[in-house]
C-alpha cells in the first residue's frame, strides 16, 4: 500500500456542510480534502433544496396558470409532464455537481472520489489510498428511513423514489407528519394527484407552532388533500393497487398508485467503523458529540456533525474557523436558537415553549390574519378557495424581545406552509435582540406580506433617551417637497411635530 497521504483537515461527505467546512480551512491555509463516494453535493433528495424547489416551483407556475383566469389571462389545455420535468431537473442538479467540484478545484481542496473507511482515529482508507489528517471531520449526513413493517420496503417509496417517478400517480399515500411529508403532499396535489396524508398523532408538524399547524391543516383539506389520523402497520397489494392498513382497527385505505414514506432519516455511518476511531455513537447510530461538536474519540479534534444543509454550512464554517483561524471555541459554537425554517414558516421558539422558559407572565402574543392581494375575492377563479395568510409574533419580558416568528402564507398549492421571503431578514433581527418597538419602527414595504409582520398590534413605540433627538425628513407634497421636524421628546412616546415653511422656488 500506498505512503499515507496527510492533510491538516479530512473531510468525509461531500454534502454542502462538508464543502463548506473544507473550503474555509483551505482559506485559513490549512491543506483540506474532501471524500466522497459519489458526486459532490448529494445527499438525500429530500435534503437537496435544489431537487424539491424545481418541484416546488412547477407546482407553482401550474398553480399561476389555475388562477390565471382570475386575471383575465385565458390559458387552455395546460398540462404537466413528469418526465421532461425530471429530465430538466437532473440535468440542472448535474450542473450543479460540477460547479461544486470547480469551487473545491479553486479553492486548492482535493477531492477523493470512494467510501471511505476509518483505521484509526485520525486515519482512513479509501480503495487502496490510505490518508490521514490532524483534524477529521464526520459529515455523512443520513438518507431517508422506511418503517420496519411488512409490504413497506417491498411496495412503498420513499421521498428519493419521488425524485425517480416519470409520471404523476393517479392517487398517492403519503406517510409521515414532518416538513417532508407536508411539502409532498402538496405538490403532488397540485401536479394531478389524490393524495391521503397518513399521521400518526392529531396534527402533522408537532413541532411547529401550533396556531400555524392549525391553520395548515384547514387549507391543506380545503385544498383537496384527506388526512387520515392513524399507524400504518402493513402495506399490501401490488405495483398497481396498494392498501394502507392501520393499527388498532383503524382500518385500510387502499387503491394508492404510490405509498410514499416521509417518516425521518437514519445515519449513514455504518460503513465508516466508527469504532476504529474510538467514536461513540448513540443506538440510533447517530454519532455522540458535545456542543463543540466533538466525538467521544481520544484524538481531541475527531469532530463530527449532522444538519440539514444552511444549518450545516454555517456550523462546518464555524468549526474551521475554530481549527484553523484563530477563533475561540466560544466564539464559534453553532447558535441553534434562531435557525429559521421553511416549510417550502419560521419557528424558532413556539408559544408553548417560551412559557415554558419564561413563565406565563413574561409571554406576550401578537397576531395577524388577512387574504394575500393575489387571492382577494375579485381575481379568484368561480368556486375556488380563498386562503388566507397567518402571522405571529411570540415576545418575552418587559422590553417585548422578539423570540418567535410565524407565519403562515404563499404559495397556495400548501396551503400556506411557506413564507421563505422574508424569514432571513427577520431570522437575523431576531438573533440580534429586535423588540416588538424595533419590529413596529420598520417602515413597512406596501403592498406585501413581510408589511404585516411590522404593523401587528399594538403599536409600540421606542422608549426615549433623557436627551431629544431630532430628525429632518422630507415629505411629499403637492408642491414638490416639504420639511417637517420631528423631536423626540423624553416625556412622551409620540413625536411632536412642527412644519417648516416651504421655500417658494421649491414650489
Amino acid at each position: 500500500m500506498a505512503a499515507p497521504e496527510e492533510f491538516d483537515y479530512l473531510v468525509i461527505g461531500g454534502g454542502s456542510g462538508g464543502i463548506a467546512s473544507a473550503r474555509r480551512a483551505a482559506a485559513h491555509g490549512a491543506r483540506a480534502c474532501v471524500i466522497e463516494r459519489s458526486r459532490l453535493n448529494t445527499c438525500p433528495a429530500e435534503e437537496v433544496p435544489d431537487n424539491k424547489k424545481v418541484m416546488f416551483n412547477a407546482a407553482t407556475v401550474l398553480e399561476m396558470i389555475h388562477q390565471s383566469e382570475g386575471y383575465g389571462i385565458s390559458v387552455g389545455g395546460a398540462s404537466f409532464d413528469m418526465k421532461a420535468i425530471k429530465a430538466k431537473r437532473d440535468a440542472y442538479v448535474t450542473r450543479l455537481n460540477g460547479i461544486y467540484a470547480n469551487n473545491l478545484a479553486n479553492s486548492d481542496v482535493t477531492f477523493v472520489e470512494g467510501d471511505a473507511r476509518f483505521t484509526g482515529p485520525k486515519t482512513v482508507a479509501v480503495g487502496d489510498r490510505t490518508l490521514t489528517g490532524k483534524a477529521v471531520l464526520i459529515a455523512v449526513g443520513g438518507r431517508p428511513s422506511v418503517p420496519d413493517i411488512p409490504g413497506a420496503a417491498e411496495l412503498g417509496i420513499t421521498s428519493d423514489g419521488f425524485f425517480e417517478l416519470d409520471s404523476v400517480p393517479d392517487r398517492v399515500a403519503v406517510i409521515g407528519s414532518g416538513y417532508i411529508a407536508v411539502e409532498l403532499a402538496g405538490i403532488l396535489q397540485v401536479l394531478g394527484s389524490k393524495v391521503d396524508l397518513f399521521i400518526r398523532g392529531a396534527t402533522p408538524l408537532r413541532s411547529m407552532e401550533s396556531d400555524v399547524v392549525e391553520r395548515l391543516v384547514g387549507e391543506m383539506e380545503a385544498a383537496g388533500i384527506t388526512i387520515v389520523r392513524g399507524e400504518a402497520e402493513a402495506i399490501s397489494g401490488d405495483a398497481a393497487s396498494k392498501t394502507v392498513v392501520l393499527k388498532d382497527g383503524k382500518g385500510e385505505h387502499g387503491g394508492y398508485g404510490q405509498v410514499l414514506f416521509a417518516t425521518g432519516r437514519e445515519p449513514v455511518t455504518g460503513s465508516l467503523d466508527l469504532p476504529a476511531a474510538g467514536v461513540e455513537t448513540a443506538p440510533s447510530g447517530h454519532i455522540v458529540v458535545d456542543a463543540a461538536s466533538r466525538t467521544s474519540s481520544e484524538a481531541e479534534l475527531q469532530l463530527a456533525y449532522s444538519a440539514r444543509r444552511p444549518t450545516a454550512i454555517a456550523a462546518g464554517r464555524l468549526l474551521s474557523d475554530r481549527l484553523f483561524g484563530g477563533a475561540s471555541e466560544a466564539d464559534t459554537l453553532m447558535d441553534y436558537d434562531f435557525v429559521p425554517t421553511v416549510v417550502f414558516s419560521h419557528p424558532p421558539l413556539a408559544q408553548a415553549e417560551a412559557i415554558a422558559r419564561h413563565g406565563p407572565d413574561a409571554v406576550a402574543v401578537h397576531k395577524s390574519t388577512w387574504v394575500n392581494m393575489l387571492y382577494s375575492r375579485e381575481f379568484l377563479v368561480d368556486g375556488q378557495h380563498m386562503p388566507k395568510t397567518f402571522a405571529k409574533l411570540v415576545c418575552v419580558g418587559p422590553e417585548q424581545r422578539v423570540v418567535g416568528l410565524h407565519m403562515i402564507g404563499l404559495p397556495r398549492h400548501l396551503r400556506g406552509a411557506a413564507a421563505p421571503l422574508s424569514s432571513g431578514g427577520f431570522a437575523l433581527a431576531m438573533k440580534m435582540g429586535a423588540t416588538k418597538a424595533d419590529f413596529d419602527s420598520v417602515v413597512a414595504i406596501h403592498p406585501t406580506s413581510s408589511e404585516e409582520l411590522v404593523t401587528i398590534p399594538p403599536w409600540q413605540a421606542h422608549p426615549v433617551t433623557d436627551s431629544p433627538a431630532e430628525v429632518l425628513c422630507a415629505l411629499g407634497s403637492p408642491y414638490g417637497r416639504a420639511q417637517a421636524k420631528y423631536s423626540l421628546r423624553p416625556d412622551a412616546y409620540t413625536p411632536s411635530y412642527e412644519e417648516e415653511p416651504v421655500p417658494a422656488k421649491a414650489r
